[in-house]
């Protein structure tokens, strides 16, 4: 007896197939559902900053980031608006670290659009390493060939200018303090291209670089917090003057 013959065999057959193919969805779905909910993207995820990376142990790596926002007092102020300040450090020449250079953003005192404190320090390191008075007194050559070995520490995340300058450079490690997410919070214009996309995207570039994200944050975004926020406090050594914050001046 054929199909043809028998109409209700065949309507029988196709809900049968139906059912099954709901069954099938809905087996699949519910997968899905389970990795996505239990298996997020691996994809902007970083070592925890309280990791000892790199043989460097996090009490080190602290220090450093408080060098980095000392240097806002040394060459600006401790409560310059654009409180972004950079260290570049090398960790290959004792446990402790020995310090290169420094740098802040410089935009205001130089009228440089492009001085962030990244760039800065870049460029003083270059200065240094290439002084022919200096300690280093590297060839050109020579002082492109030792950012490979170095580390740069910022008390805040580096633009994608920035970002990208320090892969350009070739960097060991890059250390980073308070996140351009927390900028955007505080009220901070910037360009929303997280560094480690950066990094997933510079992976032609022959020099591998670390990174490392969120050190020391309960003291660099004190930094950024107050020039957007009025009843925010001001950072140490300085005091409120109507909207802003002012050096205070010793007794």
């Amino acid at each position: 007896m054929s199909y043809a013959s028998c109409p209700s065999s065949i309507a029988r057959v196709f809900a049968l197939a139906l059912a099954l193919a709901g069954t099938l969805q809905a087996v699949s779905g519910h997968q899905q559902h389970h990795r996505h909910a239990f298996s997020p993207s691996l994809e902007n995820v970083v070592a925890l900053p309280t990791l000892s990376i790199n043989s460097v142990p996090i009490a080190v790596r602290e220090g450093w980031m408080r060098r980095a926002n000392a240097a806002l007092a040394e060459l600006a102020s401790p409560c310059t608006f654009s409180a972004f300040a950079s260290v570049i450090v090398n960790h290959t020449a004792s446990d402790a670290g020995e310090l290169v250079c420094i740098g802040v953003n410089s935009n205001t005192n130089t009228g440089d659009p492009v001085l962030h404190g990244e760039i800065a320090a870049i460029q003083n390191c270059t200065a240094v390493m290439t002084d022919p008075s200096g300690p280093y007194k590297f060839t050109p050559k020579q002082a492109q060939a030792a950012f490979t070995g170095l580390s740069l520490y910022t008390n805040a995340e580096s633009c994608p200018m920035c970002a990208s300058a320090i892969r350009w450079a070739g960097f060991r490690e890059y250390i980073y303090g308070t996140s351009i997410a927390t900028l955007i919070e505080q009220g901070w214009g910037q360009i929303r291209i997280p560094s480690i996309e950066v990094f997933e995207r510079s992976f032609d570039l022959p020099n591998p670089s670390r990174l490392i994200a969120g050190v020391l944050t309960n003291e660099t975004d004190p930094l950024f917090s107050w020039q957007f926020n009025p009843s925010a406090p001001c950072p140490a050594g300085c005091a409120r003057e109507g909207a802003t914050c002012r050096p205070t001046v010793a007794a």
